[in-house]
C-alpha cells in the first residue's frame, strides 16, 4: 500500500483542476442569473437545464435551434488579452441565425474549452456571453467548460454556443417573398465574427502589432477588429411584429453574395445599389492593404450591412421608422427581381 502511494496520480497532476472549475461556475453565476426570463426553471448546477415554453407564453410553439462559433477571431482575443467582448460575438452568431427565421430566442448554452483553466480569463468570456443573452432577451441556462491538457496550446481556447427559439406555429420565415419586394440593410458595427482569417493575413502583411493605433479608427488595431457583432434580435422582432416582413438575412461568411439568396424562392433575385451605403473604414482599410476586389469583399466579408430584410414595398417606409426608434442605421439598398441572382450595380466608397 506503502508503496502504491508513493506514485499516486491524481486528476490535477494530470493537468485538470476541479476546484479551478466550481471556482468558476461560482464566479459567473451572478452574469447567469442575470439573464433570466420568463420560462427559466432552473438555475446553474443540475445535469441538463429546463425551460417551460407555456411559462414563456407559447402554446403552440415551434422550436427553432441554432448553433455557432467565433471563428479565428479568437486568435485576436488570445493575442491581445481582451476577453470582454468575445463571448457576445458568440451570442450573436446564434440569435442573429435565428430572428431570421421568426423566432425569439429563448435560452442560450455554451462550450468553452481549453488546455489550462485561468478562472479570471474564462469568467470574463462568459460574463460577455451572458451579457449578449441579456440584450437578445434569452437567457444563459447552462453550459460545459472543459480542460483538456495537452490538446489546446498554452493560453488557447474554443468557443461554441447553442440558442433554441421559439415562434407560433405559421409564423415561420421567410415567407411571401416576391418580386418588388424592398430591401432594407441595417448597418454593421464592423468586421462582426467572419472573415478574420483573410484579416489577420491582412494584418500580417501590413506588420503592424495588435497594440499599434488602428489606421482606420481612434483606438488600438486590435480593439478595433475585436468590436463585437452586432446584436439584432430585439429590433428585428419588432420589425416582425410591425408586419410586412416577409424574410431576414443575416449577412455573415458569405457576405451579401451568398447569404441573401438563402431567403429568395428559385426564380428570384436581388438588385443591390452598392452606392446606397457607405463602406466602412475597416473594410477600406483591408480592402486597400490586401489588394482586395470589390467581389471579394462582398463575398467574404458583411461591408457595412449586417442584417437584411426583405419588405413588402408598401409596409417599407413604416417599418424603416420601426427599426430606426429601435436604434438601427437603416439603408434602402435594393429590391427584390424576378432574375435569380444577386446583381450589383455602383461601387462601394
Amino acid at each position: 500500500m506503502t508503496e502504491q502511494s508513493k506514485d499516486a496520480l491524481t486528476y490535477a497532476d494530470a493537468g485538470v483542476d476541479i476546484d479551478a472549475g466550481n471556482a468558476l461556475v461560482d464566479r459567473i453565476k451572478p452574469a447567469a442569473a442575470a439573464t433570466t426570463r420568463p420560462g427559466v426553471m432552473a438555475g446553474l448546477g443540475g445535469f441538463g437545464a429546463l425551460f417551460d415554453l407555456k411559462a414563456a407564453g407559447y402554446d403552440d410553439p415551434v422550436l427553432v435551434a441554432a448553433t455557432d462559433g467565433v471563428g479565428t477571431k479568437l486568435k485576436i482575443a488570445i493575442d491581445t488579452g481582451h476577453f470582454d467582448t468575445i463571448g457576445v460575438d458568440l451570442v450573436a452568431m446564434c440569435v442573429n441565425d435565428l430572428v431570421c427565421q421568426g423566432a425569439e430566442p429563448l435560452f442560450f448554452l455554451d462550450y468553452f474549452a481549453t488546455g489550462k483553466l485561468e478562472v479570471e480569463a474564462a469568467a470574463r468570456i462568459v460574463e460577455g456571453i451572458a451579457a449578449g443573452c441579456k440584450a437578445s432577451g434569452c437567457a444563459l441556462i447552462g453550459g460545459e467548460t472543459a480542460e483538456m491538457p495537452g490538446l489546446y496550446a498554452p493560453g488557447d481556447f474554443d468557443l461554441a454556443g447553442f440558442a433554441v427559439g421559439a415562434m407560433n406555429r405559421g409564423a415561420a420565415l421567410p415567407a411571401d417573398v416576391a418580386e418588388g419586394d424592398v430591401l432594407l440593410g441595417l448597418a454593421s458595427d464592423g468586421v462582426h465574427s467572419n472573415g478574420y482569417s483573410l484579416v489577420r493575413r491582412v494584418v500580417a502583411r501590413t506588420g503592424l502589432d495588435w497594440d499599434a493605433p488602428a489606421p482606420f479608427a481612434n483606438t488600438s488595431l486590435g480593439a478595433a477588429l475585436l468590436a463585437p457583432t452586432r446584436l439584432y434580435v430585439t429590433s428585428a422582432l419588432k420589425a416582425i411584429r410591425a408586419g410586412g416582413v416577409h424574410g431576414l438575412a443575416h449577412i455573415t461568411g458569405g457576405g451579401l453574395t451568398e447569404n441573401l439568396p438563402r431567403v429568395l424562392p428559385d426564380g428570384l433575385g436581388a438588385q443591390i445599389d452598392l452606392t446606397s451605403w457607405p463602406l466602412p473604414p475597416v473594410f477600406r482599410w483591408l480592402a486597400a492593404e490586401g489588394g482586395i476586389d470589390q467581389a471579394e469583399l462582398l463575398k467574404t466579408f458583411n461591408a457595412g450591412i449586417g442584417m437584411v430584410l426583405v419588405v413588402a414595398a408598401d409596409r417599407a417606409g413604416a417599418v424603416t421608422q420601426t427599426l430606426e426608434a429601435a436604434g438601427e442605421q437603416v439603408h434602402r439598398i435594393g429590391d427584390v427581381t424576378g432574375t435569380s441572382g444577386v446583381h450589383y450595380t455602383g461601387r462601394l466608397g
